[in-house]
């Protein structure tokens, strides 16, 4: 008996763990193959404002500057503008610098959280496009030659940027961040045909002013965002011409703590929007949301499922016996994998597993929060400054 209801476990577990990496990308991908939604591309040239949201980033905003006024579009139909949200740094004196070439600087007092001061931002901005970007992300000089373009089509609310994650250091977890990356950008090409994304890049994406909607402060703003977009009967496409970079994280805790950020803001605005997982309400889009991050999100729990249901099959086949193994030897190497990054070596064999774990720890980390009620509004930030990050002014030219 026990065996049997242990069976039934292990294989909807697997059945379920299968269906998340595999199964929903082949779906979704079958969709956007058979019943595209084609976006109507023109020549299109509004006015623009590139908001960069900003906290403490003395280290980096300066560059970000340079890289943002290299951008190629008409100068009087470019507003560059930076939300501060209450820096103690120098940062805003760094902007201040740049006001003789047209850059403006909006100082958010009292220190409320990235969302409310991007919502408060986009109010005073004055491009009928508005770009988001980070402090701490380069951009290529024809982006908005690139993303703008899917707005001549009237049924396209928002568009979002290809983010390429650099790591010229090849820690462990930068490696894994980069193979998960180019996973999360497989997906967003294939439900931007089949529908409409479920999530930006927050360093990179473009909205109709008009379309904006103003957050409550613990949102994760660039997964909100899409939801908000869909509800008015607009879609978020995938723009890849459209490209930036960034640094990754290069040690376990600081890109522990990024996605137990993320992930618990996810968490939030997926209860505080649960009517949007009804497919009879919101069609495909309710498939992905539900596909995607849901459960994708409950990946841990059917990791545990899998081995503890294993552990009680494991003398009743060698073929159980084979995969309990099998897992064991998988956890064991993320665990040298996080062992060898403490230790300084960096060994590429190490980088799938350790990050794999790193994901789904910090999955089940983001969750116990959101039931405990803790919120994000606002962070430190924790990405690290890349030594070489000041040669980027050869980003235009080289990628």
């Amino acid at each position: 008996m026990v065996n049997s209801i242990a069976q039934v476990i292990f294989w909807l577990a697997i059945a379920a763990l299968v269906y998340v990496y595999a199964g929903y990308p082949i779906l979704v991908y079958l969709v956007s193959l058979i019943f595209p939604k084609k976006i109507k591309r023109a020549a299109f040239e509004p006015q623009v404002t590139i908001l960069i949201t900003a906290y403490n980033e003395e280290k980096a905003i300066r560059q970000k500057l340079q890289n943002t006024l290299e951008i190629d579009y008409p100068k009087e139909k470019l507003e560059i503008l930076v939300a501060s949200d209450g820096s103690t740094d120098q940062t805003d004196e760094i902007v201040k610098e740049f006001a003789k070439y047209g850059v403006k600087l909006f100082r958010q007092e009292g220190r409320v959280g990235k969302t409310v001061t991007q919502n408060n931002a986009v109010e005073i901005s004055t491009g009928e496009i508005i770009l988001f970007s980070d402090a701490t992300t380069d951009y290529k000089f024809d982006v908005l030659r690139e993303i703008l373009p899917n707005f001549a089509d009237e049924s396209i609310g928002c568009a979002a940027g290809k983010l390429i994650y650099v790591d010229n250091s090849a820690s462990n977890v930068g490696k894994g961040a980069q193979k998960y990356w180019n996973y999360e950008t497989f997906l967003k090409e294939s439900e931007s045909r089949a529908c409409s994304l479920i999530g930006a890049s927050g360093c990179l994406y473009a909205i109709r002013k008009s379309a904006y909607r103003p957050m409550y402060a613990e949102a994760c703003s660039d997964f909100l965002i899409c939801t908000l977009v869909y509800e008015q009967g607009l879609r978020s496409v995938y723009e890849p011409r459209a490209v930036c970079t960034e640094d990754t994280n290069r040690q376990t805790d600081k890109e522990m703590r990024m996605r137990v950020r993320v992930i618990s803001q996810t968490f939030t605005d997926l209860w505080r929007n649960r009517k949007m997982l009804n497919p009879l309400r919101s069609g495909f889009y309710a498939v992905e949301l539900v596909s995607h991050k849901v459960l994708r999100y409950a990946v841990p729990l059917f990791l545990l499922l899998i081995l503890i249901s294993n552990a009680f099959l494991v003398r009743s086949s060698p073929v159980f016996e084979m995969i309990f193994l099998l897992q064991i030897a998988f956890y064991l190497l993320a665990f040298i994998g996080w062992f060898f990054e403490k230790m300084g070596a960096k060994i590429g064999v190490f980088a799938i597993p350790h990050y794999f774990v790193l994901a789904n720890l910090a999955s089940a980390v983001g969750f116990y929060k959101f039931l405990r009620g803790e919120r994000y509004a606002t962070w430190e930030p924790i990405r690290e400054k890349n030594e070489e990050r000041e040669a980027v002014s050869t980003f235009n030219q080289t990628v």
